[in-house]
């Protein structure tokens, strides 16, 4: 149910030189002033057009759906949320191949993607416009929230998490692999040499563990449904001690100068995808079990929402992330002073 890996780091090449000049020029990481919180999100991230979002089952509202919960409660002030930039072709070419990012020029290959089969007939120029610029900018997002993690210890990158997608390879609604990408600037702009992936979403984190299968410096925590086809329904409980069992192991087995949570709703009982039985108070006690792990150890967090795939997950999320703030994990008041 879960899998780790970690071995040896990749050695200079001209290929790393250029990542490194390509990271190093980027604009995705800016300052971001003490009255903000360090919750990312933008109005771009969410897809709608002629309803044709509603053919696969992921809420692609989820996103700003979870930001209304949180700002109309009280939570959270719409001004304290902060707005990440688009991330460039250059920007992307730091994990992606040229060849891959001109294969999203093809409208057959981004229906294949997103799972989507009547956006072939979509012009190219439509989808860029209305599916693969809002996956730019929470790319954008993911990246700029570890900047963020290690200046006030925990992030939150309200979409995100796109772990389907390798460098050369998307799939499964991921059309850029921002999760490797968060991790590439965080080597070279943060000057950290250790990062460690949690990923809860119901599903294999298959592009990254490509991306960083024979990189020591990463270490995976990936407790996934693996009975998905045909089926497998872990309950709450058994859920909840398999994750305090696996924290245990990474524990020991790894010191991380970093955490990415990968905070996918998808195990929630109920979801199409997922087949798993989670309730949503589990949802909210696995998210702060994972944010207690992060902060007793001292370790700045990022979290992404990832997979989730029923109307209900935005009300869940919303919820745990109150929680969080109710438990003083993260602080999502004003600063003071």
């Amino acid at each position: 149910m879960s899998s780790s890996s970690a071995a040896a780091v990749p050695g200079g090449t001209p290929a790393d030189a250029l990542r490194r000049n390509r990271i190093l020029s980027s604009k995705l990481y800016f300052d971001v002033p003490g009255s903000k919180a360090p919750v990312v999100y933008s109005t771009a991230y969410d897809i709608a057009f002629l309803g044709i979002e509603k053919m696969h089952p992921f809420d692609s509202s989820k996103w700003g759906r979870i930001c209304r919960f949180l700002t109309k409660e009280g939570h959270l002030e719409k001004n304290r949320v902060v707005e990440p930039l688009e991330a460039s072709q250059e920007d992307l070419l730091v994990v992606h191949t040229e060849a891959y990012l001109n294969s999203l020029r093809s409208s057959f290959r981004v229906a294949a993607i997103v799972e989507v089969p009547p956006l072939t007939l979509i012009p190219n120029w439509l989808l860029q416009q209305r599916l693969l610029y809002p996956f730019r900018k929470q790319v954008g997002g993911s990246i700029l929230s570890a900047k963020l993690a290690l200046e006030r210890g925990w992030a939150i990158n309200v979409g995100g998490g796109f772990h389907h997608c390798s460098a050369e390879e998307g799939g499964g609604f991921c059309a850029y692999g921002d999760i490797s990408l968060c991790i590439q600037f965080a080597f070279v702009r943060l000057n950290i040499s250790r990062v460690m992936i949690i990923d809860l979403d119901a599903h294999q984190g298959n592009g990254y563990e490509k991306d960083f299968a024979n990189d020591g410096r990463v270490y995976i925590l990936d407790m996934y449904n693996a009975g998905i086809y045909p089926f497998s329904g872990t309950e709450t409980d058994d859920y909840l001690d398999q994750l305090d069992k696996a924290l245990k192991v990474a524990q020991t087995r790894f010191q991380p100068q970093l955490i990415i949570y990968n905070a996918g709703t998808d195990i929630l009982d109920g979801d199409p995808l997922g087949n798993l039985k989670i309730s949503p108070e589990g949802v909210v006690i696995r998210d702060e079990k994972v944010f207690k792990f992060a902060k007793d150890q001292n370790i700045p967090l990022v979290m992404m929402t990832s997979g989730g795939y029923m109307k209900s997950s935005a009300r869940v999320i919303a919820d745990s992330i109150t929680n969080l703030s109710q438990k003083d994990l993260i602080q999502l008041g004003s600063q003071p002073g």
